[in-house]
């Protein structure tokens, strides 16, 4: 699914140090119509048995062709839903582009660096034969029966005559991803709490709305909505130092129009979710915007621009949702090699 692509004009607005007198009611009333809040997931979107279900599968090891392998396996508790490696492992061993965070993502038009899946169910059925390793979608129905979640299935789709099966698996993992909301300071500011952000947290707020950033990173979950070139300016591997240059979008259509094209991340909770871009080639927030404003705009930033920029997306980090770990009885290790905070 390839959704509409911008391409930034560089703004006028110089990112070199410089002052502004803020109006916050202004900025306030600008970010709500550009950008906007998030809200909290209701408890009853939480205990609702396709959640639970989904909450479940989400964390179980065992559904996997190796029996080493969940959805959690490529987005940790300790990286904000994200994956803490360069590039994610499935269980054939091989490696994927880096994980992005599935904190707010059901909210986005498309799923993945590609956005080549359209939504939360397809990915997850799309997973069965990829990062869970089987040969084909069915396979996993036996593996659901042996390890006991007929039951869960029955109570999650009482009307469904055949309820375990691959579409209400996609359906239910879908629902629970859909649940996993991270409401932040930002949000409780653009609500009228003026001491919900610092000052220096405001005036990069402001700044990322002057200079360019927000032509990309827009709407609620400031970014997530489009694909976009990665090196509007200049090539980003010449600033990430990427020991691969991958082509993005035109690995899937073949057009090399698509050339370079990924989707654009969310930035919700970003300050956590490092290593950064498709191939995880930068561990730093700060030389991430440094960089993406190279890139993307051509600018060069100097050190108050990024403190200012910085604070901001440190201000869109939220609490990690409640129902965010595996459940009782259900077994998670994290995966070899990586470390909980």
């Amino acid at each position: 699914m390839k959704m509409s692509a911008l391409v930034v004009a560089v703004t006028a607005t110089s990112l070199a140090s410089g002052a502004w007198a803020l109006d916050y009611d202004e900025l306030r009333d600008r970010a709500n119509r550009v950008m906007g809040s998030v809200q909290a997931t209701p408890e009853e979107d939480i205990e609702n048995p396709i959640a639970k279900l989904g909450q479940a599968l989400f964390w179980d090891m065992r559904l996997s062709s190796n029996g080493e392998v969940a959805c959690a396996s490529c987005h940790f508790q300790e990286n904000w839903g994200s994956d803490s490696r360069e590039r994610s492992i499935n269980a054939r061993g091989g490696r994927t582009m880096q994980s992005q965070t599935v904190f707010h993502s059901m909210e986005t038009p498309g799923l993945r660096w590609l956005a080549d899946r359209e939504s939360g169910a397809a990915q997850a059925m799309g997973s069965i034969t990829g990062s869970m390793g089987f040969d084909q979608r069915s396979d996993i129905l036996p593996v659901l029966k042996e390890h006991g979640y007929e039951e869960l299935f029955q109570e999650a789709f009482p009307n469904d005559p055949e309820p375990v099966s691959v579409e209400n698996y996609g359906q239910a993992l879908e629902f629970y991803q859909a649940t996993l909301r991270t409401p932040a300071p930002f949000d409780a500011w653009l609500e009228g709490d003026d001491d919900a952000l610092s000052e220096l947290e405001v005036k990069g707020l402001d700044r990322f709305m002057n200079v360019g950033c927000v032509g990309c990173h827009s709407g609620n979950l400031v970014g997530g909505t489009m694909l976009q070139r990665f090196g509007v300016m200049e090539n980003y591997w010449e600033h990430t130092g990427s020991p691969e240059i991958m082509s993005g979008l035109m690995t899937v259509t073949g057009e090399e129009r698509d050339r370079f094209f990924f989707r654009v991340p969310l930035l919700r909770n970003v300050a956590k979710t490092g290593p950064y871009f498709h191939d995880g080639s930068v561990d730093n927030l700060r030389r991430a915007t440094a960089i993406m404003a190279r890139v993307q705009l051509g600018q060069d930033l100097d050190s108050e621009a990024l403190d200012e920029l910085v604070a901001f997306q440190e201000a869109l980090t939220g609490e990690i949702p409640v129902n965010f770990h595996a459940p009782e009885g259900v077994p998670f290790e994290l995966p070899e090699g990586v470390k909980a905070d």
